[in-house]
């Protein structure tokens, strides 16, 4: 079981990165595709709450920034208030996705994991 989570992390991290590469040379449709298949493995039976650590610790070298509000508003807000966006963030990306505006559910996506990031 031990080698399947390696495994799962280390594609979940490759997986993340390729992702943000995409996005960065405007590849949104490769990126968005690359997000959507992280979302399914993290939410998949053998992620368990160390590989979801591990991923938003991924996230937090990712999203580094200077001026960043949405850190700022993670300071101001409880947890649930945190899951509540996410979710809302998360819907949107989907439906956005599906109308063919990959741009827009990358950045939505993004955005909601931005939120998960320590």
């Amino acid at each position: 079981m031990l080698n399947s989570d390696k495994f799962s992390i280390e594609n979940i991290l490759n997986q993340t990165r390729s992702s943000e590469r995409k996005f960065k040379e405007g590849n949104f449709k490769g990126a968005i595709d690359d997000k959507r298949e992280v979302r399914f493995l993290l939410k998949s039976k053998n992620c368990d709450k160390n590989i979801f650590n591990k991923f938003k610790e991924e996230l937090s070298c990712i999203y580094v920034s200077k001026f960043d509000l949405i850190n700022d508003h993670k300071l101001r807000i409880d947890e649930s208030k945190i899951k509540m966006i996410v979710k809302l963030l998360e819907k949107k990306s989907n439906e956005k996705y599906h109308k063919g505006d990959f741009k827009g559910a990358i950045r939505a996506l993004r955005r909601a994991e931005k939120y998960l990031a320590n």
